[in-house]
């Protein structure tokens, strides 16, 4: 499993995946501010310059809605696995990979407002590529290793954890937490999220070094 991969071996590696002809989906597992957000931007952005039309899906939009988390207890622990609709996640995959001669419609996830919005990503009929990045892409808890077997390659985005911690309370503060308030969470949190997701990483059918990408 490689890991300092540049740019354009990426998109080398994506279009030999469509040359099959079919559907193509690509999902990006990494822990919380590890990149995988820019990352999925920047291949959807690039393969679509290139004539293979891609569509950004992230697994964000499955978050439960806060209403539901307070129900269930689980607010204060939002994007822990089991704050996730992974089962509809799933089936929207499954829709992608199976229905290509009709719109899909996915959910994006507003930061401004931290809510997923639904109906929210159209994934039209010409779409060859689908790239989805999430947290919990590798894991073992079911139903993730179906979310897995869904996806044409899973990859995982590795950043050193102080560029990555860095990044994570200040993308925190942008989206309304206090200094306090965002390094409270990121070690109450994310980091316990991190080192789950951490130990999913060799299941990955690429490592990517988001240091040495440097996008």
């Amino acid at each position: 499993m490689n890991t300092a991969v540049t740019g354009a071996e990426l998109l080398r590696r994506v279009h030999g995946l469509a040359a099959g002809g079919e559907r193509v989906v690509i999902g990006i597992a990494g822990c919380p501010g590890a990149g995988k957000s820019t990352l999925a931007g920047w291949l959807v952005d690039r393969l679509t310059s290139a004539g293979l039309p891609a569509v950004w899906v992230p697994m964000d939009g499955f978050h439960l809605a806060d209403v539901e988390l307070e129900r269930l207890g689980r607010r204060g622990r939002k994007g822990a696995m089991d704050t996730f609709d992974a089962r509809g996640y799933l089936a929207l995959l499954r829709r992608i990979r199976a229905e290509t001669a009709t719109v899909v419609y996915a959910p994006s996830f507003d930061r401004e407002i931290e809510q997923p919005i639904a109906g929210a990503i159209p994934v039209p009929p010409a779409t060859r590529v689908v790239v989805s990045e999430g947290n919990y892409l590798l894991a073992a808890d079911e139903p993730w290793p179906q979310v897995h077997a869904a996806m044409t390659e899973v990859w995982y985005a590795d950043l050193d954890d102080r560029v990555r911690l860095d990044r994570l309370i200040k993308r925190h503060i942008q989206f309304g937490k206090t200094p306090d308030q965002a390094a409270r969470w990121v070690a109450e949190v994310d980091e316990p999220n991190a080192a789950r997701i951490r130990t999913t990483r060799e299941r990955a059918d690429l490592r990517v070094d988001m240091d040495a990408l440097g996008i």
